[in-house]
């Protein structure tokens, strides 16, 4: 396990070109080994501009060496407080092409899952850039709605995708652990992106399916509009999956928009917020 960031009740976050004026964030990362581990394999970056969570796979400690590689790989590509695409894409490279060094010196097989949210600038303007490789999740909560921005990267996604089963048959699925796309596994990272506005009074939550698989989408949701900050909600969030069972590691991020370039909002609330086009909703990216 890896865990690099500290938790910020409030940061303020400079936007070029916008004569200062700021974005202020506030987000808290935790992750728990679970109650049936022997070891965290997850791992964790929460600073500007990446807020990311890596699940690794793989006996003994190569899941480890796995996701250690990926969050280790893009802290050392931090440059600013916004990154862009490529910047991503470089460090995911870099990442496989350690994992795969290592697995050349040990018999076990080893990848992970990497998903998160990266602060970018889009026409001067502030964007998040969500991605995923695997069936770690983002969530965004706006409007007193939670959206799952990520698409599963799993065999039980696709059978979902199909109209085979449904996302609740999903859930109890005998194939639910097998993931159709990882970090590792001598594969270059191939993720998905989609764009959110940097709105007040959105609530982003990244997370390993620790948490999913134990938490109900709707218990979440409750979670995160019960209006406490970012690091009493993550260790809610934790603190009810270990109650739910714990069967995996658990790692979450909770990260808030607390006000953009002037005009507060409330985490976690139900004001009313958008991107200045009326829609709040998540849009895929290119």
């Amino acid at each position: 396990m890896t865990q690099i960031g500290v938790d910020e009740p409030g940061r303020s976050i400079t936007v070029p070109g916008r004569d200062g004026t700021p974005v202020t964030l506030a987000w808290a990362a935790i992750t728990d080994t679970g109650l049936r581990r022997q070891q965290n394999q997850d791992s964790v970056l929460a600073r500007p501009p990446y807020f990311v969570v890596a699940d690794g796979m793989g006996g003994h400690a190569a899941g480890d060496v796995a996701s250690d590689a990926v969050v280790r790989r893009l802290d050392e590509r931090v440059t600013g407080e916004f990154a862009g695409p490529a910047d991503l894409l470089g460090a995911l490279h870099d990442a496989a092409v350690d994992i795969a060094d290592y697995s050349r010196e040990s018999a076990l097989g080893t990848g992970t899952t990497v998903t998160g949210a990266v602060l970018t600038l889009s026409n001067d303007l502030p964007q998040w850039l969500v991605f995923n490789i695997g069936d770690s999740r983002v969530y965004a909560h706006l409007d007193g709605v939670l959206s799952q921005v990520t698409v599963d990267h799993s065999v039980v996604q696709q059978l979902v995708d199909a109209g085979t089963i449904t996302k609740e048959q999903a859930e109890r699925h005998p194939d639910s652990n097998m993931i159709t796309r990882a970090v590792g596994f001598n594969e270059m990272p191939s993720p998905d992106y989609w764009v959110l506005p940097v709105v007040p009074g959105l609530r982003i939550l990244v997370c390993s399916d620790g948490l999913t698989k134990e938490v109900r989408d709707e218990e979440i949701a409750m979670h995160l509009r019960s209006g406490g900050d970012a690091d009493a909600t993550a260790r809610t969030l934790v603190r009810r999956a270990l109650e739910l069972g714990g069967r995996d590691n658990v790692t979450v991020i909770v990260l808030d928009v607390l006000d953009v370039l002037g005009e507060p909002g409330e985490p976690g609330g139900d004001g009313e917020a958008d991107d200045g086009t009326g829609d709040t909703r998540p849009r895929p990216g290119a």
